[in-house]
């Protein structure tokens, strides 16, 4: 009985359905944000919701009696436990903030579809790299919000006044919202070489900087990429290994038989 309900959870058909029922569920979610919308077919959408909701518990409730124990062993599975959990909160004002939190139903779809996972598992195998870049990033601004305190601060204070309005100012120039004409064009009818400072800093920040943050995301996203791919290599070797020694066996006993 257990292994019939593992082939089923862990099928392709089954794992299609609950992507579809995901997708409905959270367009659902939607257009319950709409007063129209839950004026017209509200009764609709609210037992849409629930039947959603009662096929996550099952489908998660089928599970649990087929790994068992082994269910906790993955991350996904209490990522799925926890977000159904919440859905489950009684729909009370008190816990409207909580109620509003079921729209995370949505994001079970990282969970089911693979590819989003390997998205994750890449953001995670970042960190570390990512964390390296923050520092060069932070030390980079922190360089930078000192200077212009020093160099931009008594005529501008506004933007240069001290380190924590610099560091506010370099953030928004880095991000290139209205940087020319708010910032540094004001800065340059006063100071007309401040473009020798501003330019530089947008090179390395908006530039050269967030590159980095994008070249060692995809870095980590190929090597989880690639290892995943290996492991399913692995698995398939066994699984041939295993109907080799299979066939091996029968093969010797057929012959012990007519020997």
């Amino acid at each position: 009985m257990r292994a019939a309900v593992q082939r089923i959870v862990t099928s392709s058909w089954f794992e299609k359905f609950i992507i579809a029922v995901i997708v409905i569920n959270a367009i659902g979610l939607g257009l319950e944000t709409s007063p129209a919308v839950m004026a017209r077919i509200g009764g609709i959408v609210e037992v849409l919701d629930t039947i959603a909701l009662t096929i996550f518990v099952i489908e998660l409730a089928l599970k649990l009696f087929a790994f068992r124990l082994a269910f906790f062993k993955s991350g996904w599975n209490i990522f799925d436990l926890v977000i159904v959990a919440v859905a489950l909160v009684p729909a009370s004002q008190q816990f409207s903030v909580l109620r509003a939190l079921r729209i995370l139903r949505a994001l079970r779809l990282i969970s089911v579809v693979p590819s989003m996972r390997r998205v994750i598992l890449g953001l995670f195998k970042a960190i570390p790299s990512i964390g390296t870049v923050i520092v060069m990033l932070l030390l980079l601004f922190y360089i930078s919000a000192v200077m212009a305190t020093s160099l931009f601060g008594e005529a501008f204070p506004q933007w240069f006044g001290d380190i924590g309005r610099s560091l506010y100012s370099l953030f928004q120039i880095m991000t290139l919202e209205s940087w020319s004409m708010g910032i540094v064009r004001p800065v340059m009818e006063v100071y007309p070489y401040a473009w020798a400072f501003f330019v530089p800093f947008i090179l390395m920040t908006s530039f050269i900087v967030l590159n980095l943050f994008i070249g060692v995301i995809v870095n980590a996203m190929s090597e989880a990429t690639d290892e995943e791919a290996h492991s399913e290599r692995e698995m398939i070797l066994g699984e041939l290994r295993a109907m080799r020694s299979d066939i091996t066996a029968m093969r010797s006993e057929r012959d012990s038989e007519r020997g």
